[in-house]
């Protein structure tokens, strides 16, 4: 059997740091994880180079049935914090756009940094380490795992949510929460494209598959995200479409401006007295590339020279540009999406420490906690700002 002060499971961002930040207490601290490898999130993060946190961090970037939970973590363990720790070990890093911070180099320099804290701190990481049972016991918590028997003072869960099951993503802390007693929120996929049926909005789909549109407006139950789109073969992807996916559910209806920068009307009037003998179809190729354009044009506004529009028609054209209309038939799911919606109630975990209101002793972090941030780093800032939370009290 062995003893420890505090068991952590799940080796990711929110498990290492709760790991390296406990040791540096002075707590004996175990981290555990079934996979071959830890952070494997982290290392795909970011199309590699991991958006490791996001400088305008504020509770209003984040989902959760209780708003005001991540407010007191998120104070305590700010972005800034985290980005003295990655200029410490001389992680180079820049801004790509809305305060997004990113590796110069790859994902893993911040893989290789939370590692590097582990050893500094003498952190014990078992991987390959299953956990098949916890149990309470008089002073703390008794694992039965493949390494044996453990027993500690602290068990902190920082197993992540569904996200991605090919990187080893499982509902285990979601189980854990339910055995003692926790009540876990609905869990659905965020962060995730859209995939379309609708046939004619399939087939213009699948032939754009790879077109990106810069700056588009998209909307959903009353929240807009201005960023790029993209088109795939299955549907709708890109940053504005991720972000908004947060907010949709079965049957909504999404609204995209494709071009929020133009006040459609006035200056489809205007190319129209200027340049009648234009067509449509090459009006739109200056602003979308070409073979949108055309796609555009014939299936929506049968293109034509704009001297034969009436100011109905160009009414018309100026709508579907500026509040494109559709009802997703669903998301890519759990497979692709970057983040999992619902998880632990966090209105049964304190705020301050990050332990359960049931099981004294036991805490949860990171994505395994009903606490959802948007794209741009703001999930990885949680996951450091929860984790450092906890730590100070296992």
């Amino acid at each position: 059997m062995l003893q420890t002060d505090v068991v952590v499971i799940g080796a990711g961002a929110a498990g290492l740091m709760c790991a390296f930040t406990a040791a540096a207490r002075g707590r004996r601290v175990l981290l555990l994880d079934h996979a071959n490898k830890a952070g494997k999130k982290i290392l795909m993060s970011g199309g590699g180079r991991c958006n490791f946190t996001n400088m305008y961090t504020e509770p209003a970037n984040f989902l959760s049935a209780n708003p005001h939970f991540c407010k007191s973590a998120l104070a305590r363990y700010t972005q800034w914090d985290f980005i003295d720790m990655v200029s410490r070990h001389g992680v180079p890093y820049h801004e790509k756009k809305l305060g997004q911070l990113f590796c110069d180099n790859k994902a893993s320099d911040i893989l290789d940094m939370l590692l590097d804290e582990c050893q500094r701190a003498g952190v014990d990481m078992r991987l390959n380490t299953a956990v098949q049972s916890i149990e309470q016991s008089a002073d703390g918590y008794l694992l039965q795992s493949s390494a044996g028997e453990l027993v500690c003072q602290s068990l902190v869960i920082a197993t992540g949510g569904l996200s991605i099951p090919t990187l080893g993503a499982s509902g285990f802390g979601y189980q854990v929460a339910r055995q003692f007693g926790h009540r876990v929120l609905p869990t659905c996929a965020g962060l995730v494209p859209f995939t379309i049926t609708e046939p004619q909005l399939k087939s213009i789909c699948e032939a754009l598959s790879g077109t990106s549109v810069q700056d588009c407006l998209v909307s959903c139950n009353g929240q807009s995200f201005r960023e790029n789109i993209l088109f795939t073969h299955r549907g709708l992807s890109g940053p504005a479409i991720l972000q908004v996916s947060s907010y949709w559910q079965p049957g909504d209806t999404v609204e995209i401006n494709l071009l929020p920068h133009l006040d459609l009307g006035q200056w489809l009037d205007e190319q129209r007295r200027e340049r009648p003998n234009t067509e449509l179809k090459t009006l739109l190729g200056e602003l979308f590339t070409r073979k949108m354009a055309g796609l555009l044009a014939d299936h929506w506004f049968a293109s034509k020279p704009l001297k034969q529009y009436s100011p109905g028609e160009i009414d018309e054209v100026a709508q579907k540009l500026g509040s494109w209309q559709l009802v997703p038939a669903g998301t890519e799911g759990y497979r692709t999406a970057e983040v999992t919606l619902g998880g632990v109630d966090t209105r049964e975990v304190s705020s301050k420490t990050m332990e359960s209101h049931k099981a004294p002793g036991l805490y949860f972090v990171g994505e395994v906690l009903d606490v959802t941030g948007h794209l741009g780093g703001f999930n990885f800032q949680w996951a450091w700002a929860s984790a450092y939370a906890a730590a100070q009290y296992v």
